[in-house]
């Protein structure tokens, strides 16, 4: 079955781009929620604390809700289609920033002033002395990102629309919708697809 399966569909393909979706969408993940993490923990500007608020109530709207003028968005940039399309919407995660703020809070805010003091600059402190603390926090959040990012569904079946694009998840949901289903086939790859 899984010789069957891999030589039947570009299953390879399929794979390719679930791990490139993955890995890319989880660091650019990083990146963002970090930073912004950082600067709703660390910074004191007006309107800090209604952007926090905005920030977990977005946590409590379904992808389903803004499915719609998210592709919008994305059609407009001319990203249908592309992996980067699958890649750069799910970039920032308003759990991912609450994770990293709350942990960013427990930094002291002396030692910030001290690298200060010392002559450092503001993404110095954060890419040598936030970011190391932070790295428990930081790995929470890239577990979760991976979980997502590899099995989400939904929004890869609504960019993705030829074949080269197909993440793992959408390809098993188009062979099990043909007309004579090959369970052999689809068993042996949905198990390939769980063992990350």
């Amino acid at each position: 079955n899984y010789a069957e399966a891999l030589t039947r569909f570009s299953f390879g393909s399929y794979l390719l781009n679930s791990v490139v979706v993955t890995i890319a969408a989880t660091v650019l993940t990083l990146a963002v929620n970090s930073m912004a993490a950082y600067g709703l923990a660390k910074y004191n500007f007006r309107g800090k604390t209604f952007l926090f608020i905005v920030t977990l109530a977005t946590i409590m709207i379904p992808l389903q809700v803004i499915l719609i003028p998210v592709y919008q968005v994305v059609a407009s940039l001319g990203l249908v289609n592309s992996l980067w399309g699958l890649i750069i919407p799910a970039a920032a995660t308003p759990t991912g920033v609450f994770i990293l703020r709350q942990y960013m809070l427990s930094i002291p805010d002396e030692l910030i002033e001290a690298a200060r003091i010392d002559g450092a600059g503001e993404f110095r402190i954060f890419a040598s002395i936030v970011l190391p603390i932070c790295r428990p926090a930081l790995a929470v959040v890239a577990i979760l990102s991976v979980m997502w990012r590899w099995n989400d569904f939904l929004w890869p079946l609504i960019v993705a629309q030829s074949e080269s694009v197909y993440t793992l998840p959408v390809a098993l949901a188009r062979f099990n919708a043909e007309e004579t289903v090959p369970f052999n086939l689809i068993l042996a790859m949905s198990v390939v697809s769980i063992l990350p």
